[in-house]
């Protein structure tokens, strides 16, 4: 997630690269680059990372979009031949490297205004946010009991349902839990049962969303499940085929997520 290394540097939420008509990339102008201090493509295709025939390529290209030839190449003579850039290079090398500088200026200004809007700014978090959990839920903090060791914390989800987590009280103060907070709770599917509605049983998992089944894919050992909430979220569990199969799952079908409260991890946003 993008952040802010010193307090007067803006997170970089819009990203993007420069390019010009044609292959006139930041890649090709490495290349030019490249070319114009060591006076050979071998060595400027080690500097940018491109193998000796991709450079050659890079530049044939240009060369054939370009009006005007970008780079000469001489071989033979007293020193061996080189390649340099010819005037026309030289001139659309100048004129990428302003672009860029007013490219970049431009990109701050507009992650400058994003930075000042609290609301474009909470989604922009949430959707950079990069895990290895399948699940993905976001909320607010409603409540936060704490014990000798441990806490829960109560987060209420966009729908209204409410998910139960548990942490010790170093990981509360670390991450700066409090009321009102937003979050974001991490759930891996194998962590996550799954029950019909007709089961109507006891559990000792503090967690059940409930939801509709909207897509059930078997691999002949284990089946994903996926079912949707009220609220629109989905969850996906990891069960076994024969589970799956026992409970008649399948589109349509109405089904709790069930999950223990040490299963969520907690993230705050």
């Amino acid at each position: 997630m993008p952040k802010k290394l010193k307090d007067n540097i803006t997170p970089s939420w819009v990203e993007g690269e420069l390019r010009l008509v044609g292959s006139l990339d930041s890649r090709m102008m490495a290349l030019l680059r490249a070319i114009a201090n060591s006076g050979s493509i071998n060595q400027a295709a080690k500097q940018v990372g491109l193998s000796y025939k991709g450079a050659w390529q890079m530049i044939e290209r240009s060369n054939n979009l370009a009006p005007k030839v970008l780079i000469s190449t001489a071989t033979g003579g007293s020193k061996g031949g080189g390649t340099c850039l010819t005037t026309a290079g030289q001139s659309l090398l100048q004129l990428f490297t302003q672009l860029e500088q007013q490219h970049q200026q431009f990109l701050q200004q507009l992650n400058q205004s994003l930075a000042k809007d609290p609301n474009v700014l909470m989604l922009l978090k949430r959707l950079v946010i990069k895990t290895s959990a399948t699940n993905q839920l976001f909320g607010i903090i409603t409540a936060i009991k704490t014990g000798a060791v441990n806490a829960e914390v109560l987060v209420e989800l966009k729908g209204g349902e409410q998910i139960v987590t548990s942490l010790t009280l170093t990981e509360l103060n670390l991450l700066e839990l409090s009321v009102g907070g937003d979050v974001v709770l991490l759930i891996n599917d194998p962590e996550i049962f799954v029950i019909t509605e007709l089961d109507n049983v006891p559990l000792s998992a503090r967690n059940c969303l409930r939801g509709t089944v909207i897509r059930v894919q078997h691999d002949g050992v284990d089946s994903e499940v996926v079912i949707q909430l009220s609220n629109g979220d989905s969850i996906v569990a990891t069960i076994t085929q024969t589970s799956a199969e026992s409970l008649g799952l399948k589109p349509g079908v109405l089904a709790c997520a069930a999950f223990k409260s040490n299963a969520v991890i907690i993230g705050a946003i």
